[in-house]
């Protein structure tokens, strides 16, 4: 059960038709559980609908490696010292072929020692996009020569999909699973 120090928890006796339908169509996807921000998107069932058909395209429909997708939600994850995602996170980036001193790198807030490009570049776009809120025309350009413009907009929208998913963890307080690493 998802507790909060600004949003009680919403149970299921206490949710309408619509949002039960909705948490259990979110929970089936996420091992029976309905926890981070979707236990706070649940209060409005439409957008907590909408969210996770976004989720799960940017998630399981992506253009990237699932490797680069877990790569890219940590590095948002640790600008926004969002200790629930990144403890959700960290563990399936190792399990997808993220180098053990790289996640211990992102999390400590120093250069990954890469031996990748791919996730070199994955790194370099988006720090630079969630720390300027922006891209440098030559990193643009070496974003769009090694993934394509579709891609571009794929890795914009996947690393606005974790930024709007880490600020609702920050704001609405939601701690890390017992246990978690500190960021």
């Amino acid at each position: 059960m998802l507790t909060t120090t600004r949003v009680a928890p919403l149970t299921a006796d206490a949710m309408d038709d619509a949002q039960r339908a909705v948490a259990a169509e979110i929970a089936g996807a996420r091992g029976g559980v309905l926890g981070g921000p979707f236990a706070i998107w649940i209060r409005d069932a439409e957008l907590a609908r909408r969210i996770n058909h976004l989720s799960a395209r940017l998630r399981k429909g992506s253009g990237f490696e699932k490797r680069l997708v877990e790569l890219l939600v940590l590095v948002v994850t640790r600008q926004w010292k969002a200790q629930y995602a990144w403890r959700a996170h960290a563990r399936q980036a190792l399990d997808e072929g993220i180098a053990p001193e790289v996640v211990a790198a992102i999390r400590g807030g120093v250069d990954p020692p890469f031996t990748r490009d791919d996730e070199r570049l994955i790194y370099d776009l988006v720090t630079e996009l969630t720390q300027t809120r922006a891209l440098s025309d030559a990193s643009y350009a070496r974003g769009v020569a090694a993934l394509g413009e579709a891609l571009m907009i794929e890795l914009v929208t996947t690393t606005g999909l974790y930024t709007m998913i880490a600020m609702t963890l920050a704001v609405f307080d939601v701690p890390a699973f017992s246990g978690a690493d500190e960021l």
